[in-house]
């Protein structure tokens, strides 16, 4: 498999093998000590040793304080392990988690206050109007798209709520997404993060905004992880289900700045409240969801079942999806999964106040919210 290069929204490097030249890219900027921002699981991983082998020339310190939804007390800790090291560069090496602290690490290393101080909608929100730290991105899970994005999602420490730092600076300088990273990645983690990819994609392109380059992007997008996701998670070392798989996941997170939709705010809540891993968060809620919204968008939920080669046509496409997710192992309901009748309030409550479900296709209530979760449960 060759090394295709191009840029979109920031330049990429894609295909088998594109780890291995990270540290020439490093060097040819000048830069001598990353540090590599990853996550706790991974830190033990032989991936992340055999990784290392290829940075020769370089001086690499590790922190692999991420775990479970990203706080901002773990970006914290990674700009002073920034600081500390005396670091010129950022790896981002990981899942989503991972990425979303490094991308703002360098935030907050170079500036002053919290980085709390700089989502988007604090009252009293702080520019980034320093120079960052130079970033890199190399994903080892295909579901968030968080290398290609221009935002980090991260979570308060006290009360889970998901908070955006937004801002074109956090992007990657140069992402290296090569599908090898993902081989060993566990079913249901493939599982999970390729549910989370194919809902970026679809949501994206049922939202009602105008932006027919992100529709397109949106509907090949699906195509692409229609037909390699079930391949990818029952055989897990074919390399081209996860180059598809891989190249899925950032066309959804491109796709969507076209915005999402209400599964997403149910994940977020559902993240908030009861810890769930954003992508079975989605996969989790996505037919629910969509069973609802394909009753207002009946000739999208046509060329998505036409793209995914569903027969029946968009009538048959959300009882596809729950075969799908059949498939890779996702069982519902909720309550397999610990979400309980008496958390559903706080969940509607999340969910109503949650931005995602503003460009649903559907306006969406928080009477609606509570019929889908107990739906869902």
């Amino acid at each position: 498999m060759s090394i295709t290069g191009f840029s979109f929204p920031t330049p990429i490097r894609f295909g088998a093998g594109a780890r291995k030249e990270v540290a020439r890219h490093l060097l040819d900027q000048g830069l001598r000590r990353p540090l590599i921002v990853t996550d706790k699981a991974l830190a033990a991983l032989a991936v992340l040793a055999e990784f290392r082998t290829h940075l020769s020339g370089l001086d690499v310190a590790v922190f692999s304080g991420v775990f479970g939804n990203p706080t901002a007390s773990q970006v914290m800790e990674g700009a002073a392990a920034f600081k500390a090291h005396g670091a010129d560069c950022i790896i981002g090496f990981g899942g989503g988690a991972a990425l979303d602290v490094a991308k703002v690490v360098g935030v907050a290393a170079t500036h002053p206050g919290h980085i709390l101080e700089y989502v988007w909608d604090h009252p009293k929100v702080l520019p980034i109007e320093n120079t960052l730290p130079y970033f890199v991105a190399l994903p080892t899970t295909s579901g968030t798209g968080s290398e290609v994005g221009r935002s980090s999602v991260i979570s308060e420490d006290e009360t889970h709520l998901k908070r955006i730092v937004f801002s074109p600076k956090v992007l990657a300088r140069v992402v290296f997404a090569d599908p090898e990273l993902t081989l060993a990645l566990p079913a249901h983690v493939t599982a999970a993060t390729g549910i989370d990819a194919l809902t970026h994609n679809i949501e994206s392109y049922l939202s009602p905004a105008y932006h027919p380059l992100c529709d397109g992007i949106a509907l090949e997008g699906t195509r692409i992880a229609a037909r390699s996701l079930v391949r990818a998670v029952t055989v897990p070392g074919d390399i081209d289900a996860r180059s598809d798989m891989m190249m899925a996941s950032m066309m959804g997170a491109i796709a969507f700045q076209k915005d999402l939709g209400a599964v997403h705010s149910c994940a977020h809540a559902l993240g908030a409240v009861c810890d769930l891993h954003h992508g079975l968060a989605n996969a989790l809620m996505i037919d629910t969801v969509l069973a609802w919204n394909c009753e207002v968008v009946p000739h999208k939920f046509e060329e998505l079942a036409h793209v995914c080669k569903v027969a029946g046509g968009g009538q048959a496409f959300v009882p596809w999806l729950r075969s799908l997710k059949a498939q890779v192992g996702i069982a519902g309901p909720l309550g397999v999964h610990g979400v309980k009748p008496e958390h559903v309030p706080r969940l509607v409550e999340i969910a109503t106040a949650d931005l995602c479900h503003q460009t649903n296709p559907r306006p969406c209530t928080a009477a609606d919210f509570k019929r889908l979760f107990e739906a869902a449960l």
